[in-house]
């Protein structure tokens, strides 16, 4: 677990994570409380995916970026730091970009479809531990992580 560069709002981009490739996650829909679409840029090619959790595409992601998609990347701009962002999509930072910020412009690619049913199940998966009650006992599914935080040995 890599502690976060800067604390995000969590409302607009409740999860997102640098996993199977690819930069994905859930990102809150602007115009409906109810609905979130799963969002991601793979690794390398940069091609991007943008649906609902029931994968309808979205509207906005035409030959560009959506709203999603530019949500995402900002926030796993402030959660990982650019530079950890763009090491993993594979993009070149430059000498004149401002530090601290990921350049979204350079990301090519083109619309792909790309499952969400696996991303938003990590989501819900999440969410899960937030309904548990506070206990001290360990919970069995993070039984590698040391209570103390240490190693052991």
């Amino acid at each position: 677990m890599v502690p976060p560069v800067r604390p995000r709002k969590l409302a607009k981009v409740p999860f997102l994570e640098l996993a199977d490739g690819r930069l994905q996650g859930v990102v809150s829909s602007g115009s409906d409380i109810r609905r979130v679409y799963v969002s991601s840029i793979a690794a390398g090619s940069h091609d991007r995916s943008c649906s609902t959790n029931n994968n309808r595409p979205c509207g906005g992601l035409g030959y560009g970026m959506c709203k999603h998609l530019q949500a995402l990347v900002k926030e796993a701009t402030v959660q990982y730091g650019a530079e950890r962002v763009a090491r993993y999509l594979g993009v070149e930072l430059a000498d004149d970009d401002r530090p601290g910020t990921f350049p979204a412009d350079r990301l090519g690619g083109r619309r792909v479809s790309a499952p969400a049913a696996p991303v938003f199940s990590r989501f819900l998966h999440h969410l899960a531990y937030l309904d548990r009650p506070a206990v001290t006992a360990p919970i069995p599914e993070l039984h590698w992580f040391p209570a103390t935080g240490e190693a052991r040995p």
